[in-house]
């Protein structure tokens, strides 16, 4: 199983930021080199995508997953597993980040096979009591040079 996090363009010009607000309602992250990841902007766009499944747009973001997560999952199913497991927490109180990491995967499918970055988020939800909950995104670079998102996962 995958660790999940984001990646954003590290500079980013007034359009560029426009551009990429637009593409994260679409469900991915902008372009970007592996080699110039910013945790800083990654930390913000695994923000970015968690509040879309705040907002209650988790199809949204199986829209924008690449074709390994598309092919694992069926949309139906990956908002139907992320709401059975986020709505009974209720509302996020507070959100704080807490790990930035790559991981680079083998796999003989080239789906599957590349550069992840993740990033990893404790949370209080209204529901949860004092219990922290760990959220995590996770992010591919596709052969094109975007990252997708590639899974959602609370522990």
């Amino acid at each position: 199983m995958l660790k999940f996090k984001t990646l954003l363009e590290p500079k980013m010009t007034s359009k560029s930021k426009l551009l990429l607000g637009a593409a994260l309602l679409a469900g991915w992250i902008g372009l970007a080199a592996a080699q110039d990841a910013d945790p800083t902007n990654m930390v913000r766009g695994g923000l970015q995508a968690i509040q879309l499944v705040d907002q209650g747009k988790i199809g949204e973001l199986w829209d924008g997953s690449g074709p390994a997560t598309k092919k694992r999952v069926a949309r139906p199913e990956f908002v139907r597993q992320v709401e059975a497991s986020r709505s009974p927490l209720g509302a996020a109180q507070q959100r704080t980040w807490i790990s930035v990491n790559r991981q680079l995967v083998a796999n003989e499918d080239p789906d599957v096979a590349g550069q992840y970055i993740n990033v990893e988020y404790e949370t209080r939800f209204a529901n949860a009591g004092n219990r922290v909950v760990r959220e995590m995104t996770s992010f591919r670079l596709d052969p094109s040079g975007t990252w997708r998102l590639s899974g959602y996962v609370l522990r």
